[in-house]
């Protein structure tokens, strides 16, 4: 058993060297792909249109925040540089690596500034590309990103009553949304004893929830001007609740 064990242990002790080379590559084709994935970003407010050619793979297919699909060369002829007033710059965060012989997929998050006429505005993305290498050189086949939705800056709405949302909107059998009233604030939710989902006011009636989806809740009123509904808009849809009547004490 002894002499078992002594086996194992010489076996594991010679692999070892090719574990941490291989973790050394990953490091460095993580890195590589970074440098290249960043000099495409700081390309897009310079108009520097001949680093998304050179980097590109002929036939690369790119999928942006808005579901718009580009090919190369397509993408390569919308690089302008940003108008006079307008400036950004895009930080790529957290950068992970999937390897696989020669093709590589590098995913994380990308930070994104941007300066309009003295506005500052703060984007975050989370982005996957796929890259191929192809005669010694790491080329960008495919990519595509998604927009994070972040809580919005605070708007002091005027005429604003809280308490005018208060109430229970059904949208099926044994399924509504609870809205209720806390220390001013309003939030919804869509079981008894669920978690809280805040209701942060963008115009009178009009809402955004602070859920993971940052949907708008717009609530709708009779010809008496009584809350009479709830609509949720979620991606591109309306899922409508009408308010049920308040239980009789």
């Amino acid at each position: 058993m002894r002499t078992s064990l002594h086996r194992c242990l010489a076996a594991g002790l010679a692999l070892a060297p090719s574990f941490v080379a291989a973790a050394d590559a990953d490091v460095r084709v993580r890195d590589e792909l970074v440098h290249l994935t960043q000099a495409l970003m700081d390309a897009i407010p310079a108009g520097k249109a001949d680093v998304w050619q050179r980097t590109l793979a002929d036939d690369a297919l790119v999928i942006d925040e808005f579901g718009r699909r580009q090919d190369k060369k397509a993408i390569v002829d919308s690089i302008h540089p940003f108008p006079q007033g307008m400036s950004g710059s895009i930080e790529i965060r957290e950068p992970t690596l999937r390897l696989h012989g020669d093709t590589a997929v590098l995913g994380g998050q990308m930070y994104e500034r941007e300066d309009v006429f003295g506005q500052s505005l703060v984007v975050r993305y989370i982005f996957s590309n796929t890259f191929v290498r192809r005669d010694g050189a790491w080329k960008l086949l495919a990519a595509i990103d998604v927009t994070l939705p972040t809580a919005p800056p605070a708007l002091a709405v005027e005429g604003l009553v809280p308490r005018d949302y208060v109430g229970r909107y059904g949208y099926g059998p044994g399924r509504a949304y609870e809205v209720a009233l806390d220390g001013g604030r309003l939030y919804f939710t869509t079981r008894a004893g669920g978690t809280r989902t805040p209701l942060d006011a963008i115009a009178k009636d009009v809402f955004m929830d602070g859920g993971d989806e940052r949907n708008l809740i717009v609530f709708r009123r009779d010809a008496a001007g009584a809350v009479n509904e709830l609509i949720e808009r979620r991606k591109f849809n309306d899922l409508r609740m009408k308010r049920e009547p308040a239980p009789t004490p």
